[in-house]
């Protein structure tokens, strides 16, 4: 790393010198100038300043004491370089002083040698300001006179040449960065320093003139001229936004006196606001700045899913511990009614899915024009995904006579992949840790015309029974009873139960709706499996806080093994060599410790991942559980799914927690609350990691226990509003005192009793006996 600094731009300035060859003596006297020639001054990482002549190399100095490289700058005045060392304190070397000394190829001399020949580096003067450096800039009124500007951490100084103080401002805020500026027209020194806080501040010497809000941590400031326009402020964030800013006028210090109270007219008023009314809605009748939607679409998106598999799969570098992965082409078709501009199909689907292609650019699309993609889906990971829906949004710009330029606008369109693509036949299981009973009100529906691609057998008596493997080893079982209306699924897994539940119930609504059944109806009556999902909750939350102490310790291993590198450097640099005392094999140590926990960070993060993908399937199922127990609209369903999905991917940052937490407590105060009371309750506005799940689960047991007692989602918050709906069958509405003050293991004991065999008190004598499973 080096730091270079150009000290000759100006050929006719006093320190524009070419300096003297690497051992040799300068090619001219400090302090005359040698036009046309540039020097260039570079600073390395071990204190060195090279010096070079156009492009040749002049000569090197050490600078004494330098453990750090500080800030570098050129006082062309003064002829000296200006910076501050490890020590805090700013020092000044003359360039003759520089030129003169002793070569960097010659340190190994005797100090008696040094000190007869005289060429020892002295520094010219030093000033002591207690703190690191973040820049230095000169800036000069006229050849006479100039000030050293200096950003410390906590203050900024103005000196002189000789180094005394002219003065210094104490900031209340961490700079970033500054730029000092003569105002030649007012006499004075204006700086302007931004800080941490994205805040820009104007000084005038000392005084604060004006402060301004940026949008982001200014690294960089600088004052130009763009396009006759002076005064712009151009700044530079760390992440390469550039923004280039005017202050405009002077602010305005008037404040406009009271006026004497008047009586109002009110009929006057009346009066002036319906001739006000009237205008504003001929205006809306008028073409405003928009132009008025068509009836017919601009654009139309279709998606056309293969039924069958691909012959050849384009299934790469999967993860998956099986030898061929099944992959499914998918067509997106546009159809274009105008002429269209940078179209841009972007398609997404749920990990671990994933698309040989995902990002499709149409530069023009003329009208009346159709264009057909083609990609395919595959399973990557070795787990399930939380959806099988995948999505693809089109967004496009649409020309118009106030913007030639185009209007940008998106429409989306949404396709659904075949459940073969994650799952392949397998063999029925009698017995399975996790069951669920589904309750229709009409007849049974056999399983061969529901799955005819998941039949292994054809036998009669198997027509009710088929099992499902999924491609990551799991397996599911789906039993149907001949007479009681009824459907069983069971797994080992609860989170696998979703995918199969969910492909049950819309594969029998599409059975019904093509027999012209409109009544079709699906019903859940059984214990809600909270404990079961609790038990997923509390292992991604544990996740969460492993991937936060392992990140802890990675960065206290990455402080010690900068330390430590610091310290050799020291040793290494040092005139006289000194015992290492093991610090090499202390820094080896250490970098086997980061590479071990970075290599631990990462796997947590993967399993963390994974975790997440199989709480959002146990979440859909538990969604999906609580809509069929209540009879939840699909309005209702969706509020549900927003309280417990407000996340596509889970962060250190922001967590599924502390978010679901707080949409849940929002719900059981508005629209589930038993009173005023609790609506007047305000909710936190930060969202911090808790510290255990039991708050969350408290919360989500005590939605279940108001919607069974009759309580209905709304996005209504009117306490007036009749929130409470008595359900038929002796549902009663909330009392007043109840479950508040009790504790969760009371409240769950009534209402969620935790089963590990769903419904086994009123099994199903009608299914049929699994063949070649003991009983």
């Amino acid at each position: 790393m080096h730091r270079e600094l150009d000290v000759g731009l100006d050929p006719g300035s006093p320190g524009s010198h070419p300096g003297p060859k690497a051992g040799a003596k300068p090619l001219r006297h400090p302090g005359i100038p040698l036009l046309g020639r540039d020097l260039i001054c570079i600073q390395s990482m071990d204190g060195m300043l090279m010096v070079f002549e156009q492009e040749s190399y002049a000569f090197g100095r050490f600078l004494p004491g330098s453990l750090l490289p500080g800030p570098l700058a050129y006082s062309s005045r003064t002829d000296s370089f200006i910076t501050v060392s490890s020590c805090q304190q700013v020092e000044s070397y003359k360039y003759q002083v520089l030129a003169f000394a002793t070569d960097a190829d010659k340190r190994q001399e005797t100090e008696q040698q040094k000190l007869g020949s005289g060429k020892r580096l002295v520094v010219d003067w030093t000033l002591n300001i207690g703190e690191q450096a973040l820049d230095i800039c000169i800036v000069s009124f006229n050849q006479s006179a100039s000030s050293v500007f200096v950003l410390g951490e906590r203050n900024f100084f103005c000196l002189k040449d000789n180094g005394q103080i002219r003065f210094m401002k104490k900031l209340d805020c961490s700079p970033s960065c500054f730029l000092p500026y003569c105002s030649v027209s007012e006499g004075t020194m204006n700086t302007l320093i931004g800080n941490h806080n994205n805040m820009l501040h104007i000084y005038q010497d000392v005084t604060l003139k004006w402060a301004t809000q940026l949008p982001h941590i200014p690294v960089a400031v600088r004052v130009g001229c763009l396009h006759d326009l002076k005064g712009v402020i151009v700044t530079l964030s760390d992440d390469g936004h550039l923004q280039c800013s005017y202050l405009g006028t002077d602010p305005s210090l008037f404040q406009a006196p009271k006026v004497e109270s008047r009586e109002l007219h009110y009929d006057e008023l009346d009066i002036e606001l319906k001739e006000l009314q009237k205008i504003i809605k001929d205006v809306n009748k008028s073409q405003g700045i928009w132009p008025v939607t068509e009836r017919e679409d601009d654009l139309k998106v279709s998606a056309i899913v293969s039924p069958n598999v691909d012959s050849v799969s384009q299934a790469t570098d999967v993860e998956v511990g099986i030898d061929l992965i099944p992959s499914v082409t998918v067509k997106v078709t546009l159809q274009n009614r105008l002429a269209l501009q940078k179209a841009k199909l972007s398609v997404y689907v749920q990990p671990p899915l994933v698309l040989t292609c995902d990002q499709f650019t149409f530069e023009f699309m003329a009208p009346e024009m159709s264009r057909t993609v083609a990609f395919s889906v595959y399973l990557k990971g070795s787990y399930t995904p939380p959806e099988l829906e995948g999505n693809a949004v089109v967004s496009y710009s649409r020309p118009s006579d106030r913007n030639p330029d185009g209007i940008p606008r998106v429409i989306q369109c949404k396709f659904r992949l075949p459940l073969k693509l994650i799952c392949l036949p397998g063999q029925p299981s009698k017995t399975a840790s996790h069951k669920l009973t589904i309750d229709t009100n009409k007849s049974p529906v056999s399983l061969l015309s529901l799955f005819p691609g998941f039949a292994s057998q054809s036998e009669d008596d198997q027509v009710n029974v088929m099992g499902f493997r999924f491609l990551g080893g799991s397996r599911v079982t789906l039993l149907a009873s001949k007479t009681s209306q009824r459907y069983r699924i069971q797994s080992e897994q609860f989170e696998d139960l979703w995918l199969i539940t969910n492909e049950l119930i819309i594969r029998l609504q599409e059975y019904f709706e093509k027999q012209g059944i409109k009544d079709f109806a699906c019903s859940f009556s059984g214990s809600m499996p909270l404990q079961e999902y609790f038990e997923l909750i509390d292992h991604h939350f544990e996740l969460r806080i492993n991937g936060e102490k392992l990140e802890e310790l990675l960065s206290e291993r990455a402080v010690q093994f900068r330390a430590i590198q610091r310290r050799l450097l020291t040793r290494f640099k040092d005139k006289t060599p000194a015992p290492l005392q093991h610090l090499d094999t202390l820094l080896d140590g250490t970098y086997k410790q980061v590479i071990a926990l970075a290599d631990a960070v990462e796997e947590n993060q993967d399993n963390l991942f994974q975790s997440f993908t199989k709480l959002r399937s146990a979440t859909h199922l538990v969604i999906l559980l609580i809509g069929l127990w209540q009879k939840l609209s699909p309005d209702q369903v969706a509020i549900l799914e927003a309280a417990f999905l407000p996340l596509q991917q889970d962060t250190q940052e922001l967590g599924w927690e502390e978010t679901v937490d707080a949409a849940i407590s929002h719900l059981l105060k508005t629209c589930l609350s038993k009173s005023s009371k609790e609506q007047a309750l305000n909710l936190s506005s930060q969202l911090n990691i808790p510290k255990d799940t039991s708050r969350l689960k408290k919360h989500i047991t005590l939605l279940c226990d108001r919607l069974a007692k009759g309580g209905r989602l709304c996005l209504s918050t009117d306490a007036t509003a009749p929130q409470i709906m008595v359900m038929p069958g002796g549902c009663t509405t909330i009392p007043e005192s109840d479950l508040e003050e009790r504790s969760i293991e009371q409240d769950s004991t009534e209402l969620f009793t935790n089963h590990k065999h769903l419904n086994l008190e009123t099994p199903l004598p009608e299914v049929l006996p699994l063949q070649g499973v003991s009983e």
